[in-house]
């Protein structure tokens, strides 16, 4: 086969600017109030605040403290960088025979930065049995502070870092853990995102626990943007993202708690995309979109984790998204469906007879 000779690259196209690059929007500074907010309603929201030896600032909202419903809803608002909105629905679809009586619902008019410049859990976070105490420390850091620390290759093609300003500087990093990170990894976290120990707060969630299971379902419009991204849909084209999914008990230990809020997303969400680019883009998103395009579809996640011997590498990656999809066009108004919840499945894993 002959090749077709390249194009030579102009200068322009040496020096595209990545679509994010010059966004004004900083979410540390736009999560500050959610933070304080947190922090004032630490009892009410049953979350314990205190200080690590070097004074960073940490939030238990799980661990040795009860954690509540509402404390992971604003965990999920700051896990958004303060560009979205995490509330709860009752009984939202389907009847009480045949439905789920409480949902999240989520919104965001950024959803990209909101999604994947801050709520992703993209910054692995590790230390060894020797640098941690004995056991192994692992972790997927989500929030505003990844956009400090801009670790991850998606932070190049977005090309935004927070413009925070150095003298206002400070950071929220949330971790779902069941302990508290060593010093190895704080000191990381501060080193990497340039902060003072007293700048920092770090928010402990435990997806065995109601604040956990709660900020993790919060996350159905994020795996709708990061499918997006994955099926290299131009993340500058999705202007709006409405979303929502119900949110079940936490799980009996870690595994069932894993299972059951990947399953909310992956059987019971649903998601409204407005994007520009048109039609025939706009088309073929909804249609790869949803979850049920995955060879793996139609089991308990948790199940599905086993029998991958529990190597996420081994599960299709394209169940990774919401059950239910709507792509609206903002230039022709027209909005294509695909996919559909499944809410025989989520009642068969999550409800018992009375």
């Amino acid at each position: 086969m002959s090749s077709t000779p390249s194009t030579p690259a102009s200068a322009s196209d040496a020096t595209v600017t990545p679509p994010f690059a010059d966004s004004p929007l900083s979410v540390n500074a736009a999560v500050r109030p959610l933070l304080q907010r947190l922090l004032d309603d630490a009892d009410r929201l049953r979350v314990q605040v205190s200080q690590d030896a070097s004074g960073v600032r940490i939030v238990d909202a799980g661990i040795a403290a009860p954690g509540s419903v509402a404390a992971g809803v604003l965990i999920g608002e700051i896990c958004m960088g303060g560009l979205g909105r995490v509330e709860l629905a009752a009984q939202g679809f389907g009847d009480a025979s045949h439905g789920w009586p409480t949902w999240l619902e989520v919104s965001s008019s950024q959803p990209v930065l909101a999604c994947l410049a801050s709520q992703y859990a993209g910054w692995s976070l590790s230390a060894s049995k020797e640098e941690a105490g004995g056991k192994k420390f692992f972790s997927l850091g989500s929030g505003p502070a990844r956009a400090l620390a801009g670790k991850e290759e998606l932070f190049k093609e977005l090309g935004y870092r927070d413009p925070i300003a150095a003298a206002e500087r400070s950071g929220v990093l949330v971790l779902e853990v069941d302990r508290a990170p060593p010093p190895v990894v704080v000191e990381k976290v501060l080193r990497d995102c340039g902060l003072r120990p007293e700048q920092l707060t770090l928010i402990l969630t435990p997806t065995r626990s109601l604040a956990g299971t709660t900020q993790v379902v919060a996350r159905v419009l994020e795996v709708a943007l990061h499918k997006a991204h994955e099926l290299h849909f131009p993340l500058e084209h999705i202007v709006d993202g409405v979303a929502s999914a119900p949110l079940p008990s936490p799980g009996a230990d870690g595994l069932d708690a894993m299972g059951r809020t990947n399953d909310a997303i992956l059987y019971g969400g649903r998601v409204q995309l407005t994007v520009r680019g048109g039609d025939d883009a706009a088309r073929l998103l909804a249609k790869e979109l949803p979850s049920l395009n995955s060879r793996d579809y139609g089991r308990g996640f948790a199940d599905i984790f086993k029998a991958a011997e529990y190597d996420f590498y081994k599960i299709d990656g394209a169940l990774f998204a919401p059950a239910e999809v709507w792509v609206s066009s903002l230039e022709s108004g027209k909005t294509w469906h695909a996919g559909r919840m499944n809410l025989e499945l989520l009642r068969g894993q999550w409800l018992d007879a009375a």
